[in-house]
């Protein structure tokens, strides 16, 4: 039997913030969504697992896979948190999340890397790069609805692209927002709002991003201006029923999006048919289909998430982490 295999080397997550930066992530999303236009992506089959443990538990695993050819790697992320209907641990530390790499032309166990912060930044950087082809070609106002993991980590994501002059935030609890508002105006010595509700943040914005942790429709379209560019985060960011409303809609898959129960419904109801989709983001991402063409146009960015761009991203802290001689090597079996 051949022992020549390497070690496994786990990347545990305060390496990970010091490996990866919000541009980083942003640039690796784009190249990811670059290999899904040229087919060169291969999910699993089915493309998820969930198991599902009832009460006393609330007990939520999530497992997907994906081969990225182009790198080669494949990797296999695995994600179990709590959720009694009151209170979860999504986006919180003490859930589990990790992905494991392996390399597809040998089958060799490669690196455990620690989700938490990869996963965080990859869930906006996903929708906000698109904003390089969707996103208003100035933006002076920045509307959060939301403010958790989510919300802080899209305001990095648009930093990248924006310079605003003023963002307004909303969050469930006046004291959350009006913490998120001290913060980051003085971060960024710009004036940071917190209002009390999401129409408040979202009227007049030019950008409004939806990420909030409810199941309860949060905007409406007819709170959004001409020209202004909506990204959903989450279920029913904006309201099912404005989908159509919008003048382009542009979703990270769909058949991913349609195994969610919101989407699903949504779609199976007529509100928003396949017809009415414009486009992938991989097909703007690469100029099969323009994007914002008008000024005065409304745009929708939604995504569910891709499990290719988190591999994609934990590839690249692996080998960042291997150059550096950063994280724990766990011994292979010999």
């Amino acid at each position: 039997m051949k022992t020549n295999h390497p070690d496994v080397l786990f990347v545990p997550y305060r390496d990970t913030v010091d490996l990866l930066s919000t541009d980083d992530a942003m640039r690796i999303c784009e190249d990811v969504y670059k290999m899904h236009a040229n087919g060169s992506v291969q999910w699993s089959k089915p493309p998820s697992f969930k198991l599902d443990t009832d009460a006393p538990y609330h007990n939520h695993w999530h497992v997907k896979a994906v081969t990225l050819k182009d790198i080669p790697i494949t990797g296999v992320r695995l994600y179990n948190h709590y959720d009694d209907g009151d209170y979860n641990t999504v986006g919180y530390l003490d859930c589990t999340r990790y992905i494991v790499l392996s390399d597809p032309k040998t089958a060799h166990a490669l690196a455990i890397v620690d989700e938490h912060w990869t996963y965080a930044v990859r869930s906006t950087a996903g929708a906000v790069i698109a904003c390089k082809w969707m996103g208003p070609a100035k933006a002076d106002v920045l509307g959060l609805v939301g403010v958790g993991t989510m919300g802080v980590n899209a305001l990095r994501c648009l930093l990248m692209l924006y310079k605003f002059n003023e963002i307004r935030v909303t969050s469930r609890r006046k004291e959350t927002r009006e913490a998120f508002a001290k913060t980051w105006s003085e971060k960024l010595g710009i004036k940071v709002v917190p209002l009390e509700t999401p129409e408040e943040v979202a009227r007049g914005a030019d950008i409004v991003v939806g990420g909030t942790t409810s199941s309860d429709i949060i905007c409406k379209a007819e709170w959004l201006k001409p020209g202004s560019t909506f990204i959903s985060l989450a279920r029913r960011e904006l309201d099912p029923a404005d989908w159509a409303k919008m003048d382009k809609v542009v979703v990270d898959d769909w058949e991913l999006n349609y195994l969610q129960p919101f989407f699903k419904d949504m779609v199976d109801s007529g509100q928003f048919p396949r017809s009415k989709l414009y486009a992938h983001i991989h097909e703007i991402v690469t100029g099969q289909k323009k994007g914002r063409e008008r000024a005065d146009e409304r745009l929708l960015i939604s995504t569910t998430g891709l499990v290719s761009q988190d591999v994609g991203i934990c590839h690249y802290v692996y080998e960042k982490a291997k150059a550096r001689g950063i994280g724990m090597t766990l011994p292979a079996a010999r």
